[in-house]
């Protein structure tokens, strides 16, 4: 195995605290050797070399839900057979598909072996590991039953990527239909309308409005074509840039909500599907309600909907129920509070959130195949009346033509 620099923060034999820099194959060997020397370890991480390709290729290539839902499918199956949890780490290094992951855990496996808890050396990669998983993990060490909650953490996971691969699929034949639309379009004005608008321009003519529009769009499509490429992409990056800010994230969630043709309540659908499944998972893992609170927030989607949740938990750690606070938020509908209430009646709050979770993914199903049964003629006729007014403004001139030849 290669040596590489790793750095170190310690505390040296005299209780000073030290740091600096030290050669080995891994992590674990820099610790012996800290060890062997009389140093306490705090941290050790690999020196980092100068941006490559990989780095570049990392930030932009995020690990697919997918591959983190067999890593702690296949994590909750070898704890649970005994395998200790550095050789489970070490089997999932081989076994990983995407490369990003598999660093990520050969990361994850040399603070493991240098005295880090699992849930803490996941914590160090927040753009891989989320807080729903980090939380999981560190309730599971705490309650003894890390293989128990890598499975709900695996079923959640699961969950949250068939609502996403849903939503996904629904919105692939608009798409489609969309960027045909766009090219026939660009088609007809680059190649069609050129062609009469030499016809017109031989016979000297008076044109309608309508074709006059028509051919000085494609004149401007043919001369400066740039601009149409230009101006789309600056307006998407400015709205990306835009929707990044606080106040931006927060105007686009609202104007999300309100989307007309029933999207708007899909979306609210889809962020309180997320929020039941995710509490749910949590609260049942043994993660403290506060703090189950506090991620759920981040994992809805919607900020307009994760928002209130601050408020909620501070209700909550006054020593209120969760239904009420949640009610007067005004974001949930009454379904979610009322069901709610019961089962914190009950003593199945866990349950009952599990019930509203699956009602909700049952409901955005069948939403979205209404949706789309709606879209598909839509879109048709959006299609055809790009192309008939096309049609219409070629041809309204030719009476004049045929007056004109005559």
């Amino acid at each position: 195995m290669s040596s590489a620099t790793f750095i170190f923060r310690g505390v040296d034999p005299n209780g000073a605290p030290a740091s600096g820099e030290l050669q080995g194959e891994s992590a674990a060997q820099v610790a012996a050797q800290l060890r062997g020397r009389g140093f306490t370890v705090v941290d050790i991480s690999r020196k980092r070399m100068a941006f490559t390709m990989r780095d570049f290729r990392d930030m932009y290539t995020p690990v697919a839900s997918r591959d983190l839902t067999v890593m702690a499918r296949q994590l909750a199956t070898m704890v649970s057979s005994g395998l200790s949890l550095l050789r489970a780490l070490y089997v999932l290094e081989e076994q990983t598909e995407s490369p990003k992951l598999a660093r990520a855990i050969v990361a994850v496996r040399q603070d493991v072996e240098t005295g880090f808890s699992l849930s803490q050396a996941l914590s160090k990669h927040p753009a891989i590991f989320s807080d729903l998983f980090v939380s999981m993990v560190a309730a599971g060490e705490a309650g003894g039953n890390l293989e128990e909650v890598l499975e709900r953490l695996a079923t959640q996971l699961e969950k949250d990527d068939h609502l996403r691969r849903t939503v996904r699929s629904a919105m692939v034949y608009p798409t489609l239909i969309g960027c045909f639309a766009l090219a026939v379009l660009v088609a007809m004005i680059t190649l069609i309308v050129p062609v009469f608008a030499g016809i017109f321009k031989n016979l000297h003519g008076q044109l309608p409005m309508l074709t006059k529009i028509m051919m000085s769009i494609s004149n401007a499509f043919r001369s400066e074509w740039y601009i149409f490429v230009i101006v789309p992409v600056a307006l998407i990056w400015g709205f990306r840039t835009f929707k990044r800010t606080d106040r931006g994230q927060i105007i686009w969630d609202r104007i999300k909500l309100r989307m007309p043709m029933r999207i708007g309540e899909i979306v609210r659908k889809v962020a309180i599907a997320r929020f039941a499944r995710t509490l749910a998972t949590l609260t049942s893992a043994g993660v403290p309600i506060l703090h189950a609170l506090e991620i759920t927030a981040k994992t809805t989607g919607n900020r307009v909907i994760g928002d209130p949740m601050n408020e909620v938990a501070e209700c909550v750690k006054g020593g209120e129920p969760l239904a009420p606070p949640l009610e007067r938020s005004g974001v949930f509908p009454k379904i979610v509070t009322q069901m709610l209430a019961v089962g914190e009646e009950t003593g199945n709050l866990d349950e009952m959130l599990h019930k509203l979770a699956d009602f909700y993914d049952d409901e955005v199903e069948t939403m979205l195949k209404a949706l789309t049964s709606i879209i598909e003629p839509i879109m048709m006729l959006v299609v055809g009346a790009i192309v008939g007014l096309v049609v219409i403004a070629m041809y309204l001139p030719m009476f004049a033509v045929y007056n004109l030849v005559k």
